[in-house]
């Protein structure tokens, strides 16, 4: 489960377009985030997670958040400011689970690799559903066959694109906007695929004299109500309209933000799934949020992208991303597997299994820290803007980010070390839950 927002400037207003994502995925499904360059390719076919497509002749270079198991990516952009999240959405298109298709993550790859702004990637996209349709099992150990939703964002404006099958609609964004594993268009939208109204009809779906409201037509109740996204979607959308998301450090309070507020919040309670920033607790809710990414898409200087790099941007830093750079290279950051290594990812992991343990005590020891070294991220590169840095100095920024937080993670391991668990012996699913999971991980 996932939660994926935009800020588009209004007429109005001014400032820069603001994106922010966060992963929900599967505890053990590590999430890389990486640099790939810009290609030349001689070969005619590309495989993706599951099917082949047509490869192109010159692919674009993209930053990328991603399973480390699939294809696709869950969250991205490329050197032409063009960035993209994908949410899994239920609907009533039933799947005939051969993975004859592709991946939301695939698309969303795809079309950074290949495109340079907003329309040509939701242009693209909506051609390779038509094509191929989304038949992909997008879990992990887990199977789950889902339908895709997508923020298609560049320097200029932004879509939100919403399928069911080969059907979409897609809506031009204006002011704050978000998604979750929902379907949120009604009845107003900007484009739509070829006789979606008749295939509804003959589906028995709308009725005579209905007007036509893709959420309501389209939606499958059952997981898209036991998905909780009804309250993160709410959350989000209060949160991004309260707060007017025009700058980072409000993205950022959107993304750890929990169901509760933080003086109440325990990540072992069941309520969790409903939480923006979310902990897994047992098979009733096994998924956590596995990455994160905020984008701040500049017109007429280097865009940054934040990433995380860890689970639970709550307990975690954003550190800052350019085209351009080396950092985030094969050779300069270890991609994680599917068993605990040395990886950043799982030596964050480690960390964060820890702190699931008692989260209220343990973030006491380390809070201060993580806030002041994420201010401090959040200047550095404010000050970089205002003297139009070049890329050396800016990738330095990055390299430096990785450094401190490696360090700090290592350093607030040992602070809590001590800290006694506080999950209730009558709390056998969630314990249970963790030590599989760990088990599992070779943790």
């Amino acid at each position: 489960m996932c939660d994926t927002f935009v800020y588009v400037p209004t007429k109005n207003t001014s400032g820069n377009i603001i994106f922010g994502k966060n992963s929900d995925r599967e505890p053990n499904e590590a999430q890389a985030i990486v640099r790939i360059p810009a290609k030349t390719h001689k070969n005619k076919k590309l495989k993706c997670t599951y099917v082949e497509v047509p490869q192109v002749k010159e692919t674009f270079e993209v930053l990328l958040s991603k399973p480390f198991n699939m294809w696709g990516a869950e969250m991205g952009a490329n050197e032409h400011n063009l960035v993209i999240g994908n949410e899994a959405v239920f609907t009533k298109i039933k799947f005939k689970k051969n993975n004859s298709g592709l991946t939301g993550m695939d698309l969303l790859r795809l079309a950074l690799e290949r495109t340079k702004n907003a329309d040509d990637a939701f242009y693209l996209i909506t051609e390779l559903i038509e094509k191929y349709g989304q038949n992909a099992n997008g879990g992990y150990k887990n199977e789950l066959y889902y339908h895709n939703s997508f923020i298609i964002a560049d320097k200029q404006k932004a879509w939100v694109l919403e399928t069911a099958g080969k059907h979409w609609v897609a809506e031009k964004v204006s002011g704050f906007r978000s998604i979750s594993n929902r379907l949120t268009i009604g009845e107003k939208f900007d484009l739509s695929s070829k006789n979606i109204e008749d295939f509804a009809r003959k589906k028995g779906w709308l009725k005579k004299g209905e007007n036509f409201h893709f959420a309501k037509v389209f939606s499958d109740w059952f997981y898209t109500y036991f998905s909780k996204s009804a309250q993160r979607y709410a959350k989000t959308c209060s949160m991004g309209t309260a707060h007017k998301i025009t700058s980072v450090i409000n993205a950022q309070r959107i993304l750890t933000s929990h169901y509760v507020d933080s003086k109440h919040f325990n990540p072992t309670k069941l309520y969790n799934g409903g939480s923006v920033c979310m902990h897994a607790t047992d098979f009733t809710n096994p998924t956590q949020t596995v990455g994160s990414m905020i984008a701040e898409i500049r017109k007429n200087k280097p865009s940054t992208y934040w990433f995380t790099g860890t689970s639970n941007p709550c307990v975690s830093v954003y550190k800052a991303f350019f085209m351009g750079g080396k950092s985030l290279l094969p050779d300069n950051f270890k991609v994680p597997t599917a068993f605990y290594d040395d990886s950043f990812w799982w030596q964050a992991e480690k960390f964060h299994r820890k702190i699931m343990t008692n989260y209220t005590e343990a973030k006491k020891h380390f809070e201060r820290e993580r806030i002041a070294m994420q201010l401090n991220f959040f200047n550095r590169e404010q000050r970089l803007m205002m003297k139009s840095a070049g890329i050396d100095k800016l990738d330095t920024l990055s390299y430096e980010s990785i450094e401190m937080h490696t360090k700090a993670i290592k350093e607030w391991q040992q602070k809590i070390q001590q800290v006694k668990s506080a999950i209730k012996p009558y709390q056998l699913l969630v314990k249970n839950f963790y030590k599989k999971m760990n088990k599992e991980a070779h943790l």
